[in-house]
């Protein structure tokens, strides 16, 4: 079956779902095309509240979350059950669902096809690839989706947030969780999430310590940890067993940007203020880019999305001049990586190191922002307004502000 349409939509999480709403708005005919038989991706599994803060102003569950946003999908075709096999330069898009396969031709297409979690194979970790070894992510839908207990004790690698929110999860369901390893001498979640997680539960947190091997016959049984130095290396002497049945991973995100293979990306799609790609037509938000802390954000980075793809597709919006934005000292990660000087944009910034009270600056634009306990795991938003055109580069620096008063 041919389909023709103005605006396409791969994913139907939280970027996807806005993309969408915010393109129909613009009054294009949009198609949203979704792997599961519902939309929402993660949030379904996310049953804990913190989510639509600052996106709805209210206080969510992941599911919750998912029901306003897609009450906002009148009048919008969603396929389900769909894979995107290939998108082509053509503006053409192959898919396949249970009826055969299909092609769409259209003007403009948002990429909102989110993350994957990094396995624990991809980590040098000697010992058998025995059972009993889970991302978070996995878990959580095991126990969340499926009613099912993957073990009895458990050590978590990684303080990242979902694997804060699962060792509270596991917690609560009677699994105990014998520690959670981190590898870096910071925990890699939000603060909120280690008080509300770890501390409230007596849950212990190793800073600078990872799993050096794992025991088992068919089953885990022990895994080995040690404490690393400045390099990462484990020091001979730190190491601590722990007896139990079940590891969770919570090693990281890695954007996913398959089956669109000839746009910028680094690891995720290199976009500008405007969501807009290297390809002038394709456009892409969420985790898909880079890394959110929030929903919140991918919501609105998808709104955005949405709506200068429905403008591009009406020829309302082109591609203008793009003023590359540079990461300068002590940061780690800025998204957006190009500007349209005549559109307001947000950064998001990652600092590289922890500050006890950070001078963010984006040069030349003479703009501050001060930050207390700025840490690489929780995310900076900087407000630009439209500005001269004139200027080529924007470099962002981070540095440890000192008092004047001493």
């Amino acid at each position: 079956m041919k389909y023709k349409t103005d605006v396409v939509v791969i994913g139907g999480g939280a970027a996807g779902i806005a993309a969408a709403y915010r393109a129909k708005e613009e009054g294009v005919k949009v198609i949203l095309l979704e792997r599961d038989e519902d939309t929402g991706g993660v949030l379904n599994q996310c049953i804990h509240n913190g989510f639509g803060l600052q996106y709805f102003r209210k206080d969510l569950t992941g599911p919750e979350f998912k029901e306003l946003a897609k009450e906002r999908l009148n009048n919008i075709e969603i396929l389900f059950g769909t894979y995107v096999l290939e998108v082509r330069k053509d503006k053409t898009i192959t898919f396949v669902d249970r009826r055969g396969i299909h092609e769409i031709e259209t003007k403009a297409l948002v990429m909102a096809s989110g993350a994957r979690e990094r396995h624990f194979n991809s980590l040098p970790v000697p010992g058998k690839r025995i059972t009993g070894v889970f991302t978070a992510g996995l878990a959580q839908r095991f126990i969340n989706l499926e009613n099912l207990k993957p073990g009895s004790k458990a050590v978590i690698l990684g303080s990242g947030d979902i694997g804060l929110i699962m060792a509270r999860r596991l917690t609560l369901e009677g699994i105990k969780v014998e520690a959670v390893l981190e590898i870096m001498p910071y925990p890699g979640g939000l603060e909120r999430n280690i008080q509300q997680c770890l501390k409230d539960f007596g849950i212990p947190l190793y800073l600078s310590h990872t799993v050096t091997a794992i025991e088992g016959d068919r089953r885990l049984e022990k895994v080995i940890a040690a404490q690393v130095d400045y390099k990462w290396d484990p020091m001979p002497g730190t190491e601590k067993e722990f007896e139990v049945d079940t590891l969770i991973t919570s090693v990281g995100l890695i954007p996913q940007t398959k089956p669109v293979n000839f746009v910028e990306a680094d690891p995720g799609f290199l976009v500008s203020n405007t969501n807009q790609t290297s390809e002038d037509w394709i456009f892409a938000a969420g985790n898909c880019t880079v890394i959110f802390d929030l929903v919140d954000y991918v919501a609105k980075e998808g709104e955005k999305a949405g709506k200068y793809a429905a403008l591009y597709a009406k020829g309302e919006y082109k591609k203008g001049k793009k003023v590359k934005v540079r990461k300068g000292e002590n940061i780690g990660i800025i998204h957006p990586v190009y500007i349209d000087p005549t559109q307001e944009s947000t950064l998001y910034i990652r600092v590289s190191k922890v500050f006890d009270r950070a001078s963010i600056k984006v040069e030349p634009l003479g703009i501050e922002i001060i930050e207390n306990d700025a840490r690489p795991p929780e995310m900076v938003v900087v407000k630009l307004k439209p500005f001269d055109e004139n200027i080529n580069e924007i470099e962002v620096i981070a540095d440890e502000l000192i008092s004047k008063l001493g």
